[in-house]
């Protein structure tokens, strides 16, 4: 039936491996169920808003970073009165012709980053946010890598089973020969999640900054 699950998920700063971990690839597994990750407050109410009144049961994760961080650009202004963000759809959060980087939730910040970075260094990069991890925008990014001929998932879980990887694999047979580079992952490693070092455990902007850098030069 029509149920929302709101859950925290993700890196904190300091909640170690009780309180950090990016589970989406668990429930993804579990027919019927949608997966929701929104990357902002702007996002959150429009999701949280279509997901309470979606017939199907959803499961919302919240990245704990969203409920301390200040939002000073047009994702912060969230609109007072009732909307929605449709379930399954992808937005492009910034527009390239390079390389697409496809991400949810807390992840997008740093691809927008990396992107400003690769900017600098004459390389476009599209951002792609899934928002909905089931079901998610195969279409969307399809369109974008098909134009860009590059792409890289990241994402905070662990890489192996990843979500990234059926993203990396679908999109694969859809635009193999589109494909000017291997489709790359910046993910978090396959460890428990540490206390003290969290920045090294996390796909950091300078990861996703030299992924960018790998698929350019191939």
């Amino acid at each position: 039936g029509n149920i929302v699950i709101r859950t925290p998920c993700s890196a904190v700063g300091h909640g170690s491996m009780y309180h950090s971990q990016s589970p989406e690839s668990f429930f993804a597994h579990c027919p019927g169920l949608k997966i929701v990750v929104p990357r902002g407050p702007k996002q959150a109410k429009g999701l949280l808003l279509s997901a309470i009144r979606d017939p199907d049961p959803v499961i919302f994760f919240e990245p704990k970073v969203l409920y301390r961080h200040i939002f000073e650009n047009a994702d912060g202004d969230v609109p007072i009165g009732d909307y929605e963000l449709p379930l399954g759809q992808a937005e492009v959060v910034r527009e390239g012709t390079d390389v697409t980087l496809v991400g949810w939730g807390t992840q997008v910040m740093r691809m927008q980053a990396a992107a400003d970075r690769a900017a600098k260094e004459g390389i476009s990069c599209e951002v792609i946010d899934l928002q909905t991890i089931i079901p998610w925008d195969v279409d969307a990014v399809e369109a974008s890598v098909k134009k860009t001929g590059r792409m890289i998932v990241t994402h905070e879980a662990p890489s192996t089973n990843g979500f990234g990887a059926e993203i990396g694999q679908k999109i694969q047979e859809r635009c193999f020969l589109h494909l000017e580079a291997p489709i790359q992952r910046v993910c978090g490693w396959d460890t428990h999640f540490p206390y003290a070092f969290e920045e090294v455990y996390l796909p950091s902007v300078a990861r996703l900054q030299d992924a960018i850098r790998k698929t350019m030069s191939f």
